[in-house]
């Protein structure tokens, strides 16, 4: 295209349609939007990304590589990595540096790559990334102990593995110069530098949140701001020590107390479509298809390592006193696939090695993107079969995240906990969640369908979500996110008796049909009144001497009955419109209505 604007344009639409692409299918985005971007670009040649942004190329690059480090590293809590057991700390420690091996002689032994460059290949691909796991946990759906050591290797792991990759890139330029001495002193500066500069801007960053020095309209923005000011200085005080000076930053604000950087973590969501997904078809659009074909038959051997020595050895090492099966380990050594950062980290090291001269810097990226593409075809499409093969795949889940912190929904999470069913109450009102933790329920802080509620909740673990919160906005939302990720079916809300109001009022035919929650006439209004009035939720026993019927005749309208539980444990959530017929040895949870107050 030769119109710059629309060129910039189509960029952006093209990434929209990857995303929504990969929302439809449930892959990861990083797929269609390499795909796409090899199609306008080396396919097609529509796209030209050197032409369009000329001299800019590098500094974008270079700056949204930064964003992504710096928002990866605001994932790394320590206490995380603590609270996931040994596995996650060993895989993100004894497992980078095995694969950075294995990887590392692979590199160099088939594609005749030198060791320094064969050594940044295997830096790499060290990294997994949430972006490309959560997507296929969702799918594989395995044992609960799984899934959390997957999806916390990848949020721990891209920081690491970044980091490790920009330490080798700062010893290739620094050995360049052929006196070894002056070789380690300029990595020494790099080094030195970035975690100076970083430790520093994160502890001030820090305070400054901690004590509101900044507004709290303009903290996003400040923050990402500030952090490419600290990248810029970084690198014009010690050459290319800005990465690590950013990815230090981040970790010092994840770990500060009193520092609430979960909003700075919600601008991500904005940011990776709006920047990160356009990037990676800008990347992708730059790929030589010749040099793929070059690269040969080595490129097999390497992704054979990759797959079958490396990550098997890192897991193997890693598991060392976990108590984890061999079927466990299995599905843990085939699952991890590559992901954004590996994509971003080498395309920005090739073309900073390519600027400075270094001879076969250009290999890097073609080899890099058959990992991610190899990687997340086929283990997206086999680790099901290969879950149910070792039989660690889950049963359908069967707890409920429930929409809505009321009284009234603390109550009946509370009984369900008490069955042993998993559960949990999301909601944006903190003084709701507060409630909540304080009784000891599960409880997230914040919108459920967000980015970070998919990294910080096991979703796997939820059959049925309840919508139960006054937000007339947000429930439809949360209705149509669940029920396209969950199925239909799943999802269900309180009605809210507006379908005879005046027509600027009422809800779509379809949205309406998911407003059964219980029976006819169950609003939140309601429920909030009842349990005002001293309404408890209890559990009845259902037995051969004390049938359904009996149960109806002894309570009659003062019972609503919730949920019932049967004899194999799973659950039913009762529907106005839908009748179900409790047997002998189910339970029976429900709201009580006290016969003295009446509602």
């Amino acid at each position: 295209m030769s119109d710059p604007l629309l060129s910039l344009v189509s960029v952006g639409l093209l990434s929209i349609f990857c995303q929504f692409l990969a929302y439809k299918i449930r892959l990861p985005a990083i797929l269609p939007l390499l795909i796409t971007g090899i199609i306008v670009g080396p396919v097609f040649g529509m796209l030209d990304a050197d032409a369009l942004f000329g001299d800019l190329l590098f500094p974008v690059v270079s700056l949204s590589v930064a964003i992504i480090l710096f928002e990866g590293s605001l994932t790394l809590k320590f206490s995380d990595i603590a609270g996931h057991g040994n596995m996650v700390r060993n895989l993100c420690s004894v497992g980078v540096l095995v694969t950075w091996v294995v990887a590392t002689i692979a590199a160099h032994l088939s594609l005749d790559l030198s060791w320094q460059l064969a050594a940044l290949f295997g830096a790499i691909v060290t990294v997994t990334g949430p972006t490309v796991i959560v997507p296929m946990i969702r799918t594989v759906r395995p044992k609960s102990n799984i899934a959390n050591i997957l999806r916390w290797e990848g949020i721990v792991i891209d920081p690491i593995g970044a980091l490790l990759a920009v330490l080798v890139y700062e010893y290739i330029v620094a050995s360049q110069d052929t006196a070894l001495v002056h070789t380690l002193v300029a990595f020494g500066k790099t080094v030195g530098m970035g975690t100076a500069l970083g430790l520093a801007a994160g502890y001030l960053l820090g305070l400054s949140l901690r004590k509101e020095l900044i507004p709290h309209y303009l903290q996003n923005t400040a923050v990402l701001t500030l952090i490419l000011g600290v990248f810029a200085i970084s690198n014009h005080v010690a050459h290319e020590s800005g990465l690590l000076a950013v990815t230090i930053a981040g970790m010092v604000l994840a770990n500060m107390k009193n520092v609430d950087v979960e909003d700075i973590l919600e601008f991500k969501e904005t940011l990776s479509v709006l920047l990160i997904s356009g990037l990676f078809i800008i990347l992708a659009s730059r790929l030589n298809l010749d040099s793929v074909f070059e690269v040969g038959s080595g490129v097999i051997v390497v992704l054979v390592a990759i797959m079958f020595i490396a990550r098997p050895l890192s897991v193997l090492a890693s598991s060392v006193g976990t108590g984890l099966n061999w079927r466990e380990l299995a599905l843990i050594s085939w699952i991890a696939p590559r992901g954004i950062v590996a994509a971003a980290v080498s395309a920005l090291f090739s073309l900073k090695l390519e600027e400075i001269g270094y001879e076969g810097a250009g290999v890097i990226v073609p080899i890099v993107f058959v990992v991610i593409i190899t990687t997340v075809v086929v283990q997206s499409l086999s680790s099901k079969s290969v879950a149910k093969l070792l039989k660690v795949r889950s049963p359908a889940p069967n707890g409920f995240l429930i929409f809505g912190g009321s009284k009234f929904s603390r109550m009946l999470a509370k009984e369900l906990k008490a069955h042993d069913l998993p559960v949990c109450i999301a909601d944006t009102n903190w003084d709701a969640i507060k409630e909540t933790r304080m009784m000891d329920i599960p409880a997230y802080f914040g919108n459920p369908m967000s980015d970070h509620a998919a990294r910080s909740l096991d979703l796997g673990l939820f059959g049925t979500v309840l919508i139960m919160s006054p937000y007339k906005q947000l429930n439809p939302m949360i209705a149509y996110h669940f029920e396209y990720t969950m199925g239909k079916d799943k999802v269900w809300g309180l009605t809210n008796n507006e379908q005879s109001a005046r027509p600027s009022h009422q809800v779509s035919t379809q949205y309406a049909q998911k407003l059964t929650l219980f029976a006819e006439g169950v609003t939140y209004g309601y429920l909030a009144s009842a349990v005002s009035h001293d309404a408890s939720v209890k559990t009845t026993r259902l037995s051969e001497e004390f049938t359904f019927e009996d149960y109806s005749a002894r309570y009659g309208d003062r019972a609503i009955p919730l949920i019932a539980l049967d004899e194999n444990g799973r659950s039913h959530a009762f529907l106005n419109g839908k009748d179900i017929a409790p047997k002998a040895g189910w339970k029976l949870i429900s709201l009580i209505i006290p016969e003295s107050e009446p509602v």
